[in-house]
């Protein structure tokens, strides 16, 4: 693997050389009060990049998955029962976890490629009238097969059925690079991390609690020590963390946040969709399709590419590993072997994404596939040269 080449796996991501400096940074006392001048708008810029003016956000030093664990450690006790779908290898984690915490799953079998089943959901919470349920599991980006679900129409299937559950997000491989709304679409707990959107290494994990949520967990008995908010929150106020924080991070993420917002939420929003639009026409002229079933589930974030039958897609990535230094994802769970990846979010540009496009190409030709080398890179660059739209646009 080459160090001077982009990586194109769906996080970590490619890391910005200002926010790499802003991390390296000499060691500070972190109960001082120049940790203050680091941890609050590290705070205050997640909220503004979760769109959220009554969240309440934890950073916690882990991953994802650790963020999975706050959400439900902190607003559940032991035998609630959780609904969720399994569509994909995130989804699957995070219900495997519940079922660890010893809670009840009614879970909904989704086949591999397709969103959230809106409609089932509330099918099964109008069932629900003694609110058994206590919580709604929904992975928005599932990062396994490059789908995206509808958060904003569960709310609405949720609140149609006038069930009282927890909506819990995991927008790990969105926030930060796909439109997100926490308070409009009455997301209860959001989860993140440091190393897709917000171009960090990995070491964050990125929470958000409604009032709602919040309010569940002075009630909630499952232990937690390590992912209290409350113990955070008494942190918070002192200017500190119940324990050692990771402080070069969240000095980056204070910097990340930064640069997101000056660049605009909603222009960073376009160039992913842009760049996901050129890999997707790169898919197409190579006689392709996204693992997602339908264009309203393609991600912004990632594309799971199917690969003829009977082809093990897995050696298209070690392939660009060995030969061309080059890192694509390879396929999860039940797609594993069936699909690549190719992670276009985070620090990419047009010209990035042309890079990793021509290196896929070149190795499923090395493998015998039947694609035309510069077919992708063209349609790509159909999508995203500049020149035309900018003659057009003088000439009006």
């Amino acid at each position: 693997m080459s160090l001077q080449n982009p990586v194109f796996i769906p996080g970590p991501t490619n890391i910005p050389e200002a926010i790499r400096k802003a991390c390296d940074m000499p060691t500070i006392d972190h109960r001082s009060p120049l940790f203050a001048t680091i941890l609050h708008p590290a705070i205050d810029g997640c909220r503004k990049v979760l769109k959220t003016s009554e969240g309440e956000l934890f950073i916690f030093p882990a991953t994802g998955s650790g963020g999975w664990e706050a959400a439900l450690s902190n607003t559940l006790s032991p035998g609630d029962t959780i609904l969720a779908a399994r569509n994909g290898m995130f989804s699957h984690k995070w219900i495997d976890m519940c079922h660890r915490f010893g809670l009840n799953v009614v879970q909904v079998d989704v086949p591999w490629g397709e969103g959230l089943p809106v409609a089932k959901f509330e099918e099964i919470l109008r069932a629900d009238p003694d609110a058994r349920i206590k919580a709604v599991l929904a992975t928005h980006n599932e990062t396994a097969t490059g789908v995206v679900s509808d958060i904003a129409g569960l709310r609405r299937a949720m609140d149609a059925a006038g069930h009282g559950a927890l909506l819990m997000v995991d927008g790990v491989s969105s926030i930060g690079s796909m439109p997100f709304e926490f308070d409009q679409w009455g997301v209860d707990v959001a989860v993140t991390g440091s190393q897709k959107g917000f171009m960090l290494p990995v070491g964050l994990a990125i929470t958000c609690f409604s009032p709602k949520a919040v309010a569940a967990s002075k009630t909630a008995t499952l232990p937690r020590t390590f992912w209290s908010i409350d113990d955070m929150r008494k942190g918070y106020a002192a200017n500190a963390y119940p324990y050692t924080p990771s402080v070069g991070l969240l000095n980056g993420l204070k910097l990340s946040t930064e640069m997101l917002l000056a660049e605009g939420l909603d222009n960073v929003f376009a160039r992913h969709a842009r760049i996901a639009n050129g890999v997707r026409a790169a898919v197409q002229a190579w006689g392709m399709t996204p693992c997602a079933v339908s264009p309203d589930l393609y991600s912004n974030t990632v594309t799971a590419i199917r690969t003829p039958e009977g082809f093990n897609a897995s050696t298209i990535v070690d392939r660009a590993a060995l030969d061309y230094g080059m890192a694509f994802g390879t396929g999860l769970g039940d797609v594993a072997g069936k699909v690549f990846r190719i992670g276009h979010l985070g620090m990419l540009t047009d010209a990035m994404a042309l890079s990793g496009i021509a290196t896929a190409e070149m190795v499923m030709v090395d493998l015998g596939l039947p694609v035309t080398l510069g077919s992708g890179v063209a349609a790509a660059q159909g999508v995203y040269r500049r020149g035309t739209r900018v003659a057009q646009e003088k000439a009006a």
